[in-house]
């Protein structure tokens, strides 16, 4: 993970997020990214004239303020940081930067979100979790120093979360944790222990992963499953495949590494299918 993008709206959680970069990168001689979506207003963003206007050269002014004082503090010294300013909405913003700078991973604060927020509006690191083709960390709380000994990959065993497991386990391999492949039984897609053990034998079969064990774990929904089990060996990470749907797919199924993103109280990480 030489390549990280960081966006931030200079919150706590921003922050957090950019000290578990700095922390990263600090490890292995890599560099921040560091993205904010200015907050222009949408007749100003479209008049085709964004950095011309008084009204816009405003917000990008202040942003270049917040990042100077960002960039004083004393964890990002002698971290390369690169600091770019967008104007439309962050998902967007942020799936162009990945691709321009050829982005290994998006590292992102979030408070979560819950009720009628969480199903109308969504959190930002929501949609970027949604929209991303590359894995998204999201980070929850202050983290001294970031450590992954135990990460647990939770997932359904399908042909379709094979690369999302790929790109798992080059993670895992680059923190140099131990991957608890995760498999949660529930009554309503219940398993034997001899067919989930096929099941999840199989899937691992020829794809020369290392440094894992297979886990069956029940439960009555995945979600708390997931976070039982990650509860119960006290895991550093929990990370999952995600679909990425949009509009009306995504309002009536919904996406359950999202509803991790917004529950969980520990760093998600999540891969695209």
């Amino acid at each position: 993970m030489k390549k990280i993008l960081v966006p931030t709206d200079f919150s706590d959680q921003a922050e957090n997020a950019l000290k578990v970069a700095a922390n990263m990168v600090a490890n292995n001689g890599g560099e921040i990214y560091l993205h904010h979506s200015a907050e222009i207003p949408l007749h100003l963003a479209n008049s085709g004239e964004t950095r011309s206007l008084p009204e816009a050269i405003y917000f990008i002014r202040l942003a270049e303020k917040k990042f100077s004082e960002l960039l004083k503090k004393p964890y990002l010294q002698d971290i390369r940081i690169h600091e770019t300013i967008g104007h439309g909405e962050i998902y967007d913003d942020v799936k162009v930067a990945t691709y321009r700078n050829d982005i290994d991973l998006v590292v992102m604060g979030s408070h979560g979100s819950s009720g009628f927020k969480e199903m109308f509006i969504g959190s930002n690191t929501e949609k970027v979790v949604r929209t991303s083709d590359i894995p998204v960390l999201v980070i929850k709380n202050v983290h001294e120093d970031f450590i992954i000994k135990d990460f647990v990959f939770a997932t359904d065993f399908s042909e379709e979360c094979r690369k999302p497991f790929m790109e798992a386990q080059k993670f895992a391999k680059a923190v140099d944790a131990h991957m608890h492949l995760l498999l949660i039984n529930t009554p309503s897609g219940f398993k034997t222990t001899a067919e989930a053990r096929e099941l999840m034998e199989n899937f691992v079969r020829g794809t020369a992963a290392e440094n894992y064990s297979l886990n069956i774990y029940n439960d009555t929904t995945v979600e708390k499953g997931i976070l039982n089990f990650a509860k119960d060996i006290q895991a550093q990470l929990v990370g999952m495949s995600t679909h990425g749907r949009k509009g009306l797919s995504h309002f009536f199924n919904g996406s359950i590494s999202e509803d991790m993103v917004n529950h969980a109280n520990m760093p998600v990480i999540t891969f695209k299918i």
